[in-house]
């Protein structure tokens, strides 16, 4: 019902900058919680930053005051800008639709194929 296509990964050194983006169809996603989530090598999939259609965001500590999450309600997409990257950003990074929360983590009922971002020392 709801397809999900990111773009933007890429090879990026520490300090650097890569914006994500995301594209949704098959739904309008306005009412929907947003969110990135990421998964590195060996480690479990965590939410970096969610959206919620009220305007409320969470972000993971980890990349909090680096990372910022939009969203363009009107062209189905959410983006993920991330500055000053460090070598632990490094990770498969996930568009995820309808995020809720459920036994201490968040969820989601729709996901994209994700997108490689590598930071490099």
């Amino acid at each position: 019902q709801v397809q999900l296509v990111e773009s933007g990964g890429g090879l990026v050194q520490t300090g650097g900058s890569l914006r994500l983006s995301c594209a949704a169809s098959g739904r309008t996603f306005s009412n929907y919680a947003m969110g990135w989530f990421r998964q590195a090598p060996g480690k479990e999939r965590i939410a970096a930053a969610i959206s919620w259609s009220g305007g409320s965001t969470y972000y993971a500590d980890s990349v909090k005051g680096r990372f910022t999450i939009s969203r363009d309600n009107a062209k189905n997409t959410v983006s993920l800008q991330m500055n000053s990257l460090k070598p632990e950003d490094t990770a498969v990074y996930l568009c995820a639709a309808d995020v809720t929360y459920y036994r201490g983590s968040f969820k989601a009922n729709y996901w994209g194929p994700g997108t490689q971002v590598t930071v490099s020392s």
